[in-house]
């Protein structure tokens, strides 16, 4: 049986100050031993949020990380920087990156296996836009970028890694996707995996379902056979995150 997982992305919000404040007031509610919880929060705001979550079964994760150990790579941050921060998470490939920064298939790959090499369990995301959706090749999109950022990754890592689908359609615009167009793409990437690992691999490998996810949807999406739990983004950064964790107690 898999683990549900549900893991806020913050995005470029929260000062350090403003995120001890939320993690804060969000932990004593987030006691679900059924539920894995993340917060990947920006850089700036991992130290004090590893120190704020301690004593708790909450995990940090960051938004992104560069597929080097070190050198002139001004800005960028290693994996190695992420482990001593204590970070055991780490999202790679979400569309903001791969619009806004050009982040290619290759270089995706590149950082999932840097990641992995750390003992980092990478989130990687894929999703379609609404032209590709209405013009038929979602699932041709997806396995693209499944296959592509899984080469070269053995079956004993891609166990540790987790795949989240966020339609960009649906990220950010308080739309989101029925539950049986969710269930329908998180089934054909659980397949895609077994045709690369094989069905026992697939069987077990996380997936996750992102765009819009809110109390009010949580329970129907986290019901689906192959959907496991969330990556959940403006919801995260409220109370209401909290009622997303907890979702089975929801009287939504």
């Amino acid at each position: 049986m898999r683990k549900k997982l549900v893991a806020g992305n913050w995005k470029m919000n929260k000062t350090p100050s403003e995120a001890i404040a939320l993690v804060s007031e969000l932990k004593p509610l987030l006691n679900n031993d059924e539920v894995d919880v993340v917060f990947c929060v920006p850089a700036i705001d991992i130290i004090p949020v590893v120190n704020a979550v301690k004593e708790s079964n909450i995990k940090i994760g960051a938004e992104n990380m560069y597929c080097e150990e070190k050198g002139a790579y001004t800005g960028e941050i290693s994996p190695a920087m992420l482990v001593d921060a204590g970070v055991d998470y780490v999202i790679l490939g979400h569309s903001e990156r791969r619009n806004y920064f050009k982040e290619s298939d290759d270089l995706i790959n590149k950082k999932m296996k840097k990641a992995i090499e750390h003992d980092l369990k990478p989130i990687l995301c894929c999703g379609e836009s609404l032209d590709q959706r209405e013009n038929g090749v979602t699932l041709e999109w997806i396995k693209k970028q499944i296959v592509e950022a899984f080469k070269h990754i053995s079956p004993e890592d891609a166990l540790n890694c987790i795949v989240a689908y966020e339609p960009i359609w649906a990220i950010g615009t308080g739309r989101v996707a029925t539950t049986e167009q969710a269930q329908e793409v998180c089934h054909y990437i659980r397949q895609v995996i077994g045709n690369v690992y094989g069905k026992t691999i697939a069987e077990q490998m996380r997936i996750l379902y992102g765009g819009s996810v809110n109390e009010g949807n949580a329970l129907a999406l986290f019901s689906e056979e192959d959907i496991d739990g969330g990556l959940v983004g403006g919801a995260s950064l409220k109370p209401e995150f909290a009622k997303i964790v907890n979702y089975k107690n929801s009287s939504n």
